[in-house]
């Protein structure tokens, strides 16, 4: 089941980040077409915005909120993606993800009652799996809604950071109890760090304003690639295994 979850987080982050790519690189150009103001003189000067413009745009967007239309050549361009297209990726893994969490924790919940260590240790370490991905699949769901009810994207930002922190949490336990070197569960415990680093991109371009659009983008679309998509194609595949 955790290779099915990885492989539409990989999809998902992969999409995401071609997506906010496309809508910084729309953005920008809608902010460099002139837009005339007549002066005190008669004159007329051009507002202009660039790529930074973009990226503030473009975050403003993955937090629901709505900002100029991109002019026809911004949205022909293939990384561009309507907001509402993108909501039915984010909406379906979601939903994915919850029915996997729960199965996790309703598996789980009896053996983590057991008296037996090794039964209850088990029990444990399945809803432990359900926990996390109901963390993420939660942050999927909120970028859905947030398209749909033009929200604003801040709670979210701080929702971010908090998974940030607890992906550390996460990473450090997986090290920690890692038996021997599996690498499953070696490279699991590296993309703990890599979705820290990204959620915490997503604190940054939300809560905090940053103009990183564009690079939370690209960082997304390697995340999607290199954490998710190749390890669950190696676990679907039966080349790695957990142990």
């Amino acid at each position: 089941m955790t290779g099915v979850v990885l492989l539409y987080v990989g999809v998902v982050l992969i999409v995401n980040g071609i997506w906010l790519v496309g809508q910084a690189r729309a953005a920008a150009i809608a902010s460099e077409m002139p837009a005339m103001e007549t002066t005190a003189v008669g004159s007329t000067v051009s507002r202009g915005g660039g790529g930074y413009a973009g990226d503030a745009a473009a975050g403003q967007e993955l937090g629901g909120e709505r900002v100029a239309v991109p002019p026809a050549r911004g949205e022909a361009h293939p990384l561009f993606i309507q907001n509402r297209e993108i909501a039915i990726l984010n909406i379906f893994t979601g939903f994915i993800g919850i029915v996997i969490a729960a199965t996790y924790i309703i598996v789980g919940y009896g053996p983590s009652t057991s008296l037996l260590p090794a039964v209850a240790a088990a029990g444990n370490a399945s809803i432990r799996n359900g926990a996390a991905i109901l963390l993420f699949a939660f942050t999927y769901l909120w970028v859905a809604y947030n398209q749909y009810a033009n929200a604003g994207g801040r709670g979210l930002g701080w929702y971010s950071a908090f998974v940030s922190i607890t992906a550390i949490v996460f990473g450090i336990y997986t090290i920690s109890n890692t038996p021997g070197s599996n690498t499953a569960d070696l490279w699991l415990a590296g993309n703990w760090f890599a979705w820290a680093i990204l959620w915490g991109m997503f604190f940054a371009l939300l809560a905090l304003d940053m103009p990183i659009a564009r690079l939370t983008g690209y960082v997304a679309i390697i995340a999607g690639l290199g954490t998710s998509w190749a390890l669950a194609i190696a676990l679907l595949w039966g080349k790695l295994a957990f142990a």
